[in-house]
């Protein structure tokens, strides 16, 4: 099927790439020359694993192709995929300008019968608009019809979910659009759950905001945890064997980031709100999430009398391991109150560090100085203490021993639960995760 994909950001280029990988002829559109060029090159423009591969092994074969002239490749598609941003607005509403400006150049682009499908995270209802707004610029006598698809894909692992994903979720109004996508999901074979559109639109909101909740509720035991005196990973794992709880995201730490989870929750509070019905538990998700990203900070700040001119080490950047995305990442939260306080930084990120730049340049920043290293060891040399953001591979393989050795004070603040507490401890590390208890340092001989 001939395909256009609107949009090369996570959504609508990994999902172009998997279209074009099953068989489809995909051409992927974006404004921005230098990009399209950069990706006719072999290139992503956002970290993802196995994603370049695809890439280029589906534009050698022809199925897969980038451009700037929308025109051309809108006007005698079979089907359009709308994959651009709805970021979110001040007042936690998505922008949709975007998905109508691609509307609009669609309507007035269109020579044959054709199927849009939005698969951008949309409020309830946009769907519908977004049907009415085609039809209103509409310029030659095509059949138009509007499907919801939304996406459910992980930072990290996108390319994974796509092709074997735990279902496709589609939403139309009629059979004939129905018929449509379920031929261009039949090469993935998997399981499609068939909807109207505005059950497909709230099925996307309900699942990542009840995702949220269940992490913001994993860390308020674990707060309790460390008021009582149990340990949060025990009781994770007590509770993963209940089949009616489950063992994903049960890990505590410190709070949720990335595209999805912050924007969707706010949305859906929004819409609530528009509606006249206040959404207490997701209120308390977004409450409990903000507070928790300062929970290493709070802690170290009670622990220290200042961090001024002191060498802080930071392990991890980035919102989660495997991708390059730092919105809503904990470090953008709490490497502004560290420089502000005059700490001296060492960061570390294996691929996110570019990214954080562009926040805070190498250098003189606040009241402090970050400098970007390109190892573990590089940041933790005589560091007065260590704060952990993110559970790389590179810092999961750290032996307790290293923080000792390299660090001047083998002081530990991680926020990701990563290392065991007991050899923590036996290492000479003193030690503070989330909802455990913490080690106390103890002299080591050599």
């Amino acid at each position: 099927m001939k395909i256009a994909v609107a949009g090369t950001g996570y959504v609508g280029l990994v999902s172009g790439v998997a279209f074009a990988e099953v068989g489809h002829q995909v051409t992927c559109v974006d404004i921005d020359s230098d990009k399209v060029d950069y990706m006719k090159d072999g290139n992503s423009p956002i970290y993802e694993k196995d994603l370049e591969e695809m890439m280029r092994r589906n534009y050698s074969l022809g199925r897969l192709d980038y451009t700037i002239d929308y025109k051309n490749a809108y006007k005698d598609a079979d089907v359009i995929f709308i994959g651009v941003g709805t970021p979110e607005q001040p007042d936690g509403s998505a922008d949709l300008s975007y998905i109508a400006t691609v509307a609009r150049q669609i309507a007035e682009t269109l020579e044959k019968d054709c199927l849009i499908v939005v698969k951008s995270t949309v409020p309830i209802g946009t769907n519908d608009k977004v049907e009415k707004f085609v039809s209103d610029y509409l310029v030659n006598d095509v059949k138009v019809e509007v499907a919801s698809n939304p996406e459910f894909l992980a930072q990290g692992s996108a390319v994974h979910d796509t092709l074997h994903a735990s279902r496709i979720i589609i939403g139309t109004e009629s059979g004939w659009a129905e018929e449509i996508l379920k031929e261009i999901y039949k090469p993935f074979n998997l399981p499609v759950v068939s909807v109207n559109r505005r059950s497909a639109e709230m099925i996307k909101y309900a699942s990542n905001d009840f995702l949220a909740l269940k992490i913001s509720y994993m860390n308020e035991i674990a707060n309790l945890c460390e008021l009582v005196g149990a340990d949060i990973q025990d009781v994770a794992e007590g509770m993963s064997y209940d089949s009616r709880i489950g063992s994903q995201f049960l890990n505590a730490g410190i709070g949720y980031g990335g595209s999805c989870f912050p924007k969707d929750t706010k949305a859906l509070d929004y819409i609530g709100e528009q509606n006249g019905y206040e959404l207490k538990t997701i209120k308390s998700t977004i409450a409990i999430n903000n507070e928790q990203k300062l929970k290493l900070y709070n802690k170290a700040s009670e622990r220290l009398i200042t961090f001024k001119n002191l060498k802080v080490a930071v392990l991890g950047l980035t919102f989660k391991p495997g991708t390059d995305d730092l919105r809503e990442a904990a470090s953008l939260t709490n490497l502004p109150l560290l420089l502000s306080q005059g700490a001296d930084i060492y960061a570390f990120d294996p691929v996110g560090a570019e990214n954080f730049k562009q926040h805070y340049p190498e250098g003189k920043n606040l009241n402090g100085n970050i400098t970007y290293v390109s190892s573990v060891n590089e940041a933790l040399e005589e560091a007065n203490v260590c704060f952990i953001f993110t559970e790389w591979p590179e810092v999961k393989e750290i032996n307790p021993k290293t923080f000792n050795k390299l660090m001047r004070t083998p002081l530990v603040f991680d926020g990701r639960n990563i290392f065991n507490l007991k050899e923590m401890e036996e290492a000479g590390i003193e030690y503070h995760s989330i909802g455990r208890m913490a080690t106390v340092r103890k002299t080591i001989k050599s």
